[in-house]
């Protein structure tokens, strides 16, 4: 990324924090040796809305009982509300990173955070499952629009190298903090005020969101004028992420070789090529004739080692960590016979581990780059899984913190990591696509992770085998993650040699 020779002069208009860009090299300092503040109210804003996509992918799990009797959901209906989610926030990723870098970052997460808030009304006053699903699937289309905008806004907010890794630190760890705090919120407010509960809370987050980003995250200048994008790439990746995300989702109920499933596959698989070879086309096409239509997805962006290796390693930490969250959660519900907030609490640890891999991703990237601690963050996770290979309905609770511990200490540091070298790695005008390919590659990994991680114990002679054999591939995950990371600082240290 360009920097300037000299730092400007920024004079700070009265009521907003500014950063004075340092230069970009390592350890994000300026020309009088001092770090570079955050610009508080910006990060803020930016970091609540993260912060609502996170909490409300685990803050539901614990109402489900309640909706069951409230509103007579069946089976398939209580997966929908869990599952229809992160399916409509995967299968939207991309066209909400292209409608990021079309339309502008900051109407994009203006109008995602809207889309989130009113969804969130709709689930709060659902008066039947069809609806509550239905809500769900609106507040997974607004955090569609929310994370890529998000992560642009970042890279735009902060280009310093060294202020922007600080940035991202504190984003992740926000986020963090959410996912770990989901379970225990979510059973205090369904304890004292209901089911709805959960869902009421994100109005006032959502507001002072909105506010803090009108107040405090300007709209860009001028825009360079959109090339025309494509529009039937957009429905085939809509299609193909939404059909192997169901498919993947229906898998762990239906089985792997059901009618539905099959199909289901099969028609993810033909859109997802088609996506692919009419992008590549539309690429050869549109290089050097200005008005012509773009892709989605430019596949030479994928070119780049760096991007490529960010988004594997992206998708190998959440099929590993997410479909073991998943079995811990269950392990600790049927094996040891904790109620849900007693199982939130106990896996508070590991998913919190955000508050301790903030301040060393910090201290790290801007001196060493990420790929250093991607690795060190890789081999750590896959240490932790290994403790769960001699997971049993008595294991001593110390024992397994141990693993709680490592696994999501390991898992944060490379997500923080492998997100700092997507954002440093993406052109301005490619940012909100380069994040949206991040995240629709993490949302796939934990969709495979928890559904093939769920058909080892639901098929295991015992739940502890299907645990542990999941467990192992989770290790072995983060363990060629961890090869990638290394092989990519290598190639790093060469072109800097």
């Amino acid at each position: 990324m360009p920097t300037a020779a000299t730092p400007p002069s920024i004079t700070n208009p009265p009521g907003r924090l500014l950063v004075t860009p340092a230069r970009d090299r390592p350890g994000g300092r300026d020309t009088a040796g001092e770090t570079t503040p955050l610009a508080l109210a910006p990060l803020i804003a930016l970091s609540l809305g993260y912060f609502l996509v996170m909490l409300d992918v685990t803050i539901v799990n614990v109402t489900l009982p309640d909706v069951r009797t409230s509103l007579g959901a069946g089976p398939s209906a209580l997966q929908w509300i869990v599952d229809g989610y992160s399916t409509v926030f995967a299968a939207l990723l991309l066209f909400g990173g292209g409608a990021t870098d079309r339309f502008g970052h900051r109407r994009v997460f203006l109008i995602g955070l809207g889309l989130f808030s009113a969804a969130s009304v709709i689930c709060g006053l659902s008066s039947s499952a069809h609806l509550l699903i239905a809500g769900r699937l609106g507040q997974g289309a607004g955090a569609a629009l929310l994370v890529p905008a998000s992560l642009a806004l970042l890279q735009a907010t902060f280009p310093d190298r060294a202020t922007r890794a600080r940035a991202i630190a504190v984003w992740g760890a926000v986020a963090s903090v959410a996912f770990g705090a989901g379970p225990v919120v979510g059973g205090a407010l369904v304890a004292c005020w209901g089911w709805r509960a959960v869902f009421w809370l994100n109005l006032p987050l959502g507001a002072l969101a909105v506010l803090l980003t009108l107040r405090h995250l300007p709209p860009r200048g001028k825009r360079p004028r959109a090339r025309k994008t494509d529009a039937v790439g957009q429905l085939l990746a809509v299609v193909g992420l939404v059909a192997v995300t169901g498919g993947l989702n229906e898998a762990g109920t239906r089985g792997w070789t059901s009618p539905p499933v099959l199909a289901a596959f099969f028609i993810g698989v033909a859109a997802l090529v088609s996506f692919v070879l009419t992008s590549q086309a539309l690429e050869t096409r549109a290089k050097g004739r200005p008005g012509r239509r773009v892709p989605l997805v430019r596949p030479s962006m994928f070119q780049s080692r760096s991007f490529t290796s960010a988004t594997v390693i992206g998708m190998l930490i959440s099929l590993g960590y997410y479909g073991m969250l998943f079995l811990a959660t269950l392990y600790f519900q049927q094996e040891r016979h904790l109620g849900a907030l007693g199982a939130g609490l106990s896996l508070l640890p590991s998913v919190c581990m955000g508050l301790l891999a903030a301040p060393l991703i910090h201290r790290t990237v801007p001196r060493n780059g990420p790929w250093v601690p991607m690795a060190a963050g890789l081999g750590l996770g896959a240490a932790g899984f290994t403790g769960w290979l001699f997971a049993g309905p008595d294991t001593p609770y110390p024992v397994l913190l141990l693993a709680l511990i490592a696994t999501g200490l390991g898992q944060t540091m490379t997500a923080l990591a492998a997100t700092a070298a997507v954002v440093e790695t993406a052109a301005a005008s490619d940012a909100g696509v380069a994040t949206a390919v991040f995240n629709v590659a993490r949302q796939v990994g934990s969709t495979v992770g928890v559904a093939l991680f769920g058909t080892f114990t639901a098929t295991a002679q015992h739940f502890a085998s299907g645990l542990r054999l999941s467990a192992g591939i989770a290790a072995a995950a983060f363990a060629l993650g961890a090869l990638l990371a290394l092989r990519a600082a290598s190639a790093a240290s060469t072109r800097t040699a």
